[in-house]
């Protein structure tokens, strides 16, 4: 293993004699079944190699093969290599995937830079490999409403999520701060609800401002085409579509929606916004049909409704949300919350769909099949999973790649306590209290992009690496075949020199580069004993 510094580490891997050297006789040979998958790994070879490598289905002389062999299970490979050639099988399509990309990193670093490199010598080295993942879901959400990330990021976001094994992107489009995402039976929502006129630049009410407008959105046909990338890669596309709160932007477009019914504008300072969506039957009905619009867009099986720090001041003191409450026989405002994702889930369910939401929505009743992203630590996933509800876990001091990595005065914006490289390491989805029952209720895990701080793509480069590397690994595999300093080694003599040559760049092990760095604009830095308290205060309400 210590020779096949493969990432995320493999269940089995050894080396054999021999080796299979690349060159203009090579063909990769794959099933019609497996044309994508081939066509694929054709365009990840032949930049730096400079073969033709042309795909076939007809096997003659040594190739790269690819096959399916189902026994092996979802998304499970192995790899032989030798002098006889490559060969590839998977459980499935994403098996088979997931082998092509461990084959990439069997060769030198240099296969993924983007032009031929004649000085380098092609060859597989012999190995036999032979891996399957722990969890289904193994994810990053990716906040595109705080900070637009343009459409060519996307896609190469994705391309490094499926090079680390990630199968999930949750796209959180719309949020207080804008809406990212084209409706087109409500087009304010992007024309008016994708614009601010300033952004904060810091973590505190009283800390500068960028007085420069920010905006954009993806159109329904960028939308598709990042749908479609990332099907190729394996990884589905999760969007989420924040309610009732986080709904600023909306409401900014279309006033009737809010509960004053003020003409506001798009929010420009981070945090809650304290204006929420009205319960009038209008406004569910607005969102059916902005949900009908991003099912069509989406074949997801999961839709996100938010369903996250949704205040309630607003309902408290209006008349005529106390009046609805009244007349739907409801308890409190929390209950109004659960009324709404409830009405909320049930179409979505009509379609076929599930609803997923933060742990938020918790603090009510639910109905049946919904899923519940545990973030404010793990009370959500042990709460979730012994209500009979799935659970995707994501707390935040395990996995929120928005969060300081470490205690240096130079960290950029500092937010909440350190995450460091080792913290991520150590996540497990499956919290501890469980019973096996339970703890199949989990799905798996993802790391969490807040862009508050990411007004860049290299910014977001900076937050999320080496860490998701870290975070890939903790989903992919179980306890006992992780070993933070085994892991270490891989990284930083393998793998980074292969995010150098793709052009990611990642926070140095030793800090933040001059460029990194934020001097002058304040953070929001906490103690862990500060945020547990914070934290267990937040979660009181969730019910048992």
């Amino acid at each position: 293993m210590s020779q096949l510094r493969l990432l995320p580490r493999p269940v089995a891997a050894r080396s054999v004699p021999g080796e299979f050297p690349l060159d203009a006789a090579t063909t990769i040979t794959a099933p019609g079944a497996l044309a994508t998958t081939a066509a694929w790994l054709q365009s990840a070879l032949r930049p730096a190699t400079g073969l033709p490598l042309p795909v076939t289905d007809e096997r003659s002389g040594p190739a790269i093969f690819l096959t399916l062999r189902p026994e092996l299970g979802p998304e499970a490979y192995r790899l032989d290599s030798g002098p006889a050639g490559v060969r590839i099988e998977g459980g499935d399509s994403g098996g088979v995937f997931y082998g092509c990309q461990a084959l990439l990193q069997l060769l030198p670093p240099r296969i993924y830079r983007n032009s031929r490199i004649s000085d380098e010598r092609w060859a597989v080295p012999g190995a036999v490999v032979e891996d399957a993942p722990r969890f289904g879901w193994r994810g990053v959400m990716l906040d595109v409403a705080r900070h637009f990330l343009p459409k060519r990021e996307v896609l190469r976001f994705i391309d490094l999520m499926a090079m680390h094994r990630l199968n999930t992107l949750h796209l959180h489009l719309t949020d207080d701060q804008g809406w990212r995402v084209e409706i087109r039976r409500f087009p304010r929502l992007t024309e008016t609800g994708g614009w601010r006129r300033s952004s904060q630049l810091g973590s505190t009410i009283d800390d500068l401002t960028e007085d420069r407008p920010h905006g954009g959105h993806y159109t329904q046909d960028d939308i598709r085409e990042i749908v479609a990338h990332a099907a190729e890669r394996g990884v589905t596309v999760v969007p989420e579509i924040d309610v009732p709160g986080h709904s600023q932007a909306a409401i900014a477009a279309y006033p009737e929606l809010g509960v004053t019914q003020e003409q506001l504008e798009v929010m420009t300072r981070w945090g809650v916004s304290p204006h929420t969506l009205n319960a009038e039957e209008s406004t569910i009905d607005f969102f059916r049909h902005v949900l009908d619009e991003i099912m069509a867009l989406f074949p997801s099986a999961f839709i996100g409704v938010g369903g996250d720090e949704c205040p309630k001041e607003q309902w408290k003191g209006d008349p005529r949300t106390q009046e609805l409450i009244a007349e739907r026989g409801l308890a409190d405002e929390n209950a109004l919350q659960s009324w709404f994702i409830t009405r909320i889930a049930a179409h979505v369910s009509e379609r076929g769909r599930r609803v997923f939401g933060w742990d938020e929505i918790l603090e009510g009743e639910l109905p049946p099949g919904v899923a519940v992203a545990s973030w404010r630590g793990m009370t959500g996933a042990v709460t979730a999973a012994r209500r009979g509800f799935d659970v995707v876990s994501c707390p935040d001091d395990q996995v929120y790649l928005d969060y300081r990595q470490s205690e240096r005065p130079d960290e950029p914006i500092p937010v909440s306590v350190p995450v460091t490289l080792a913290d991520a390491y150590a996540f497990d989805p499956v919290p501890d209290g469980l019973s096996g029952e339970q703890a199949a209720r989990v799905l798996g895990g993802q790391a969490n992009l807040w862009s508050e701080h990411m007004d860049t793509p290299r910014m977001v480069d900076y937050y999320a690496f080496p860490r998701l590397c870290a975070v890939a690994e903790a989903l992919w595999c179980g306890p006992g075949r992780r070993d933070f300093d085994e892991f270490s080694t891989r990284l930083y003599d393998a793998h980074l020199p292969r995010l150098d040559a793709i052009g990611v760049e990642y926070r140095p092990r030793t800090g933040p580069l001059p460029w990194q760095t934020r001097p002058g604009i304040v953070g929001a830095p906490a103690t862990k004993a500060d945020r547990e308290a914070h934290m267990n205060r937040r979660v009181a309400a969730i019910r048992y």
